[in-house]
């Protein structure tokens, strides 16, 4: 087996430099725990951006894809297979929605929220297409794709990228008075994170959700949730959302779909908002693929089964008052919901990461100076003391 350095030394020189990762190389995983070549245990901290609320390697995920395997992984929607009418069941259960479009990555369903909307909104608004309009908000994170980074305000993102995709107008997150005045004849849409992840961690003033929804069914407008991150109970409730009761009209779900083990994702709202949909008129070739529906209903069946949203609030709050115990005075905040945490220093947060990752706990900082703590969902109370200790360590002054 190669080395880790010898790992990282042929992953830098093969593959396009997109990504600047820590300097850990992971060969191995259960719960919460990975293994590196020369058998170092970490703690993570991260759980791949909250795809694994299940931990890793969760055995009877791992159980579900492997009984597909011997089936069928793959048939296209050129036919039916018999597990997608289970996934959208399911998956309607959980969201309240009847309807569901299914698709592979998170950005993939960004897209799909974003054309359902402008398809929506010339078809059954009437505005002129290509006039239609679609607000977004400062610092917001929904994908890499050239019209997804066409709402982002972060220029690293953008750049040599251009043009942009036309038809997105950005107004400050949190700010429900700016969102309703951005609104004209054209507008078809409003999409948002109900807590802004990339953004670090940053949680909206209390009844923004509320009051945009209303705005939203006021003016005419579609509401989109975009609980990627937020979804499958990361925040202590199944959906962000359902923190101030509300219903958005496009839920944009991923990432903690595919169990930790495949891409899956997902746009779910009503069929008289889908239905502006014909054959031929968007589609995925792997999108509600078997091996993805396998996967996708046996975590549905475990968030609900093992109340995965009391879990995370309940260790989420644990979580946040232990941290608060920390005696450093360059931090300047700790935020979050559930066991999405930001905390936030007043300095670059990068140094506290490398110390992090000395003291064997894998985190990392999002826009310079916050550090996001997002364990998965299933670290028992034990591990969390353990990890916590090391915590101390490396977040001390």
């Amino acid at each position: 087996m190669l080395s880790s350095k010898e790992i990282i030394a042929k992953t830098d020189k093969l593959g396009a430099h997109n990504y600047h990762p820590k300097d850990v190389v992971i060969c191995k995983a259960k719960g919460s725990i990975v293994t590196t070549p020369e058998g170092e245990n970490y703690f993570d901290m991260l759980s791949a951006y909250s795809a694994l609320n299940f931990g890793h390697c969760h055995p009877e995920i791992i159980q579900a894809a492997k009984d597909q395997l011997d089936k069928v992984t793959l048939t296209s929607r050129a036919f039916h297979n018999d597990l997608l009418c289970e996934f959208f069941e399911k998956l309607c259960e959980l969201t309240g929605k009847n309807m569901i479009l299914p698709m592979n990555t998170g950005a993939e369903a960004v897209e799909t929220a974003l054309k359902t909307a402008r398809r929506w909104g010339n078809f059954i608004k009437k505005v002129p297409e290509g006039k239609q309009e679609i607000i977004c908000c400062e610092n917001n994170f929904h994908g890499r794709t050239i019209s997804i980074i066409s709402m982002s305000t972060d220029p690293t993102a953008r750049a040599g990228y251009m043009p942009e995709t036309p038809g997105f107008v950005i107004v400050p997150y949190g700010d429900a008075q700016a969102m309703e005045n951005a609104i004209n004849e054209n507008t078809v849409a409003f999409i948002a994170e109900p807590i802004q992840g990339e953004a670090g961690i940053i949680v909206p003033p209390e009844g923004y959700l509320k009051k945009v929804r209303e705005i939203c069914t006021n003016k005419n407008i579609l509401f989109i949730a975009d609980e990627v991150q937020t979804g499958f109970a990361r925040t202590g409730k199944m959906f962000a959302c359902k923190h101030e009761d509300v219903e958005p009209d496009i839920y944009v779900l991923g990432k903690a779909l595919g169990g930790g083990v495949m891409p899956v994702s997902a746009i779910a709202a009503n069929s008289d908002i889908l239905e502006v949909f014909e054959p031929g008129s968007h589609g995925s070739t792997f999108g509600g693929n078997p091996l993805a529906c396998a996967v996708a209903i046996k975590a549905m069946e475990i968030l609900v089964r093992d109340n995965y949203p009391q879990m995370a609030k309940e260790k989420g709050d644990y979580f946040m008052n232990a941290l608060r115990t920390i005696k450093n005075d360059e931090i300047i905040d700790i935020r979050g919901k559930g066991l999405l945490v930001g905390v936030e220093f007043s300095v670059p947060a990068y140094e506290y990461v490398k110390k992090l990752i000395a003291n064997g706990i894998l985190a990392k900082e999002t826009h310079e100076r916050t550090i996001r703590f997002a364990p998965p969902i299933t670290i028992t109370y034990e591990e969390m003391d353990k990890a916590l200790e090391g915590i101390r360590i490396a977040l001390k002054k």
